[in-house]
């Protein structure tokens, strides 16, 4: 599979709230940087980071962008806040591959 084609599966998972088969596709120390906001390292704490902020929430990629062992998607994200509020924002992905699974995430996230 490509990365794009890898990147695609796992967000099906993701979009279904299926975060365990969405963790099959990144790598054991895999590496997630919020800029501005937090660090991620490890599936558990990706996997305890997106069982709270990702509790309910949708998704659309509009534009992909790879070269080499990297993959940039940018689209948005809707997110419910502390108070149940919907928030929109809008995102940028840039993903780095290692041996067929995500390594690395760093994420820009701005609020529409």
């Amino acid at each position: 599979m490509t990365n794009r084609e890898i990147l695609e599966k796992a967000n099906q998972a993701f979009s279904k709230g299926d975060y365990e088969e969405f963790l099959t596709y990144c790598t054991e120390d895999t590496t997630w940087t919020y800029v501005g906001e937090r660090t991620l390292t490890g599936k558990d704490k990706v996997r305890e980071y997106l069982s709270a902020a990702y509790e309910e929430s949708t998704f659309e990629i509009e534009r992909y962008i790879e070269e080499g062992d990297s993959l940039v998607a940018m689209g948005w994200i809707k997110l419910k806040d502390n108070e149940g509020k919907i928030l929109n924002y809008s995102v940028c992905d840039v993903w780095r591959f290692r041996d067929g699974k995500m390594a690395e995430l760093k994420a820009f996230v701005i609020r529409d």
